[in-house]
C-alpha cells in the first residue's frame, strides 16, 4: 500500500489546539464545528453573518437583542479565543455565549472571524481585527453597509473584548487605536474587557513562537507581554477590566498585565476581577454557580456608564 509518510509523521503537537504534520497538513482538535446564525428561541437574540472584506476573506457575526422599540445600544467588538489557531465567530460556544450575553446586557456584539494561524501566521489575526474595527467605526455616522450597526449601535459607547487569545488581540487593537493618525478619524474606544487573557504561559512560549515566526516566544516580545511595551501607558480609553481565574495557568500573566497597566501612566480606570476556584474560560466551558455573577460583572462594566448618559 502506497502512502505519503509525511502525511502521518507529526512535525508539531500543540495540545489541545492542533497537530501539524510534516507535509504541512493541519489537524485541529477543538472548536472546529460551526452553527448557522438566526433567531435564538431562548433569549430572543438575533444574529447574522456579514462580509467585512472579500479581498482577505474576512467576515463576522453580528448579534442584537430582542428590541421592542428602535434604540441605540453599546457595541462590543468581540475577538474569540482559541490560541490564535482555532475557534471562530461561528462556532457553537461563540453563538451560545454571545446570544446570552447580548440579551442580558442589552448590547450589540460584533464577533470578528479573523484568519487563523498557522496557515495565516501572526500578525495576520491582529491585522484582520484592525480592519474589522475600522469597518465597524465607518458606521458611526449611520452610513455604513450594515443596517444593524447603523440602526442600533451607539458609537459613543464602543468596547473591545475577548477571551484568552482574543483578549490579547483586543488589547493590541485598542493600543493601535490609541496611536495618533490611526485612520479612525478621532474615534475613541470607551473600554477594554480582557477575560483570562493569553499573554504567554511559559518562556519561551512554543505555540506563539510557531504561530508568529517573527517572535522569539519570549517575554521580551510586547505582542506576547504588553508589560514590556513602552507604549502601554498611551492606551486611550476610559477603563479596562482584567479578569482572571484562580485555577487558570494564565492567571499570573493577567495579574502582571493589570499591575503594569496601573504603573504605566494609563489615565483611565483599571480593575482586576479574580474568580476563585475556576479554570480558564470556565463561563464558556461548564455550568458553575460563578457564571451568573461573573457575567453580571461583565455586563455592568459595559452598561453602567451608558445608563448614566
Amino acid at each position: 500500500m502506497d502512502f505519503d509518510t509525511e502525511d502521518i509523521d507529526i512535525a508539531h503537537e500543540f495540545f489541545p489546539f492542533l497537530r501539524v504534520y510534516k507535509n504541512g497538513r493541519v489537524e485541529r482538535h477543538i472548536l472546529t464545528s460551526r452553527v448557522p446564525p438566526g433567531l435564538d428561541p431562548i433569549t430572543g437574540t438575533q444574529s447574522k453573518d456579514i462580509i467585512i472584506s472579500s479581498d482577505i476573506n474576512l467576515s463576522a457575526r453580528i448579534f442584537i437583542p430582542k428590541i421592542e422599540t428602535p434604540k441605540k445600544l453599546p457595541l462590543l467588538v468581540h475577538f474569540h479565543g482559541g490560541g490564535f489557531c482555532t475557534g471562530s465567530a461561528f462556532c457553537p460556544i461563540t453563538k451560545y455565549s454571545l446570544s446570552n450575553f447580548v440579551a442580558s446586557a442589552q448590547i450589540v456584539a460584533l464577533s470578528v472571524d479573523y484568519r487563523l494561524a498557522p496557515e495565516n501566521p501572526l500578525p495576520v489575526a491582529y491585522e484582520d481585527s484592525w480592519v474589522a474595527l475600522k469597518w465597524a467605526v465607518a458606521h458611526a455616522e449611520e452610513k455604513g453597509p450594515e443596517t444593524w450597526l447603523n440602526e442600533y449601535a451607539d458609537f459613543k459607547h464602543v468596547f473591545l473584548g475577548g477571551e484568552s487569545s482574543g483578549a490579547n488581540i483586543a488589547h493590541h487593537v485598542a493600543l493601535r487605536a490609541s496611536e495618533p493618525g490611526n485612520e479612525l478619524d478621532g474615534f475613541k474606544i470607551t473600554g477594554l474587557s480582557l477575560v483570562h487573557p493569553y499573554f504567554g504561559v511559559m518562556e519561551p512560549d512554543k505555540l506563539y513562537q510557531y504561530l508568529s515566526p517573527s517572535s522569539t516566544g519570549s517575554y521580551d516580545d510586547p505582542m506576547l507581554n504588553p508589560a514590556v511595551d513602552t507604549n502601554l501607558g498611551k492606551l486611550a480609553c476610559d477603563k479596562v477590566l482584567v479578569c482572571v481565574a484562580g485555577k487558570d495557568m494564565l492567571k499570573g500573566r493577567g495579574i502582571e498585565y493589570y499591575k503594569a497597566l496601573k504603573a504605566s501612566g494609563f489615565r483611565g480606570k483599571v480593575e482586576l476581577v479574580e474568580t476563585q476556584g475556576e479554570g480558564h474560560c470556565f463561563h464558556l466551558l461548564n455550568s458553575s454557580r460563578n457564571n451568573v455573577p461573573f457575567l453580571k460583572k461583565l455586563a455592568s462594566f459595559i452598561r453602567d456608564d451608558f445608563q448614566k448618559s
